[in-house]
């Protein structure tokens, strides 16, 4: 049954809440613990793509940065901010996406990342690399005082 336990979460994870709660109740726990560990499964992966995601776009908006000084703009400055903070978010919640795991996906994401900048720019960046430190660490702002 795990298969259709599957298929089930996929398709809603409410409907799977509520099947794991019916048979909660009818007291067939081997069923609810396979619905709950496919439900987690699930959501660690949802996480894991959102954060994916947001790395990438991170990424995109300090290789746009870095290579059109003369277009930064505060949309840019707030993206980079909000990227980092959604980030931060999601390791609040589940530490397991950690810098380890940040690390894990750094290549693929600068990859997409380099690759959008490309699509948005209409030019090869120049860019090879970006550090740990460009990406979370430094300041990117329009003003002279950052504490603005």
């Amino acid at each position: 049954m795990t298969l259709a336990w599957n298929e089930l979460v996929f398709q809603s994870p409410y409907l799977a809440v509520v099947k794991a709660k019916q048979l909660l109740q009818e007291g067939k726990m081997t069923e609810v613990d396979q619905i709950l560990e496919n439900l987690v499964e699930s959501m660690g992966r949802s996480e894991k793509r959102a954060v994916s995601s947001q790395l990438t776009r991170l990424m995109l908006h300090i290789i746009k940065w870095k290579c059109q000084p003369e277009k930064r703009s505060p949309s840019w400055v707030i993206s980079i901010r909000s990227a980092r903070r959604e980030i931060a978010d999601s390791q609040e919640e589940m530490p397991s996406l950690n810098q380890e795991f940040l690390e894990s996906i750094w290549d693929k994401c600068f990859a997409s990342a380099k690759q959008d900048a490309r699509d948005e720019m209409g030019k090869k960046p120049e860019i090879i690399a970006l550090s740990w430190d460009e990406v979370f660490e430094e300041i990117y702002t329009l003003w002279e005082d950052e504490n603005i």
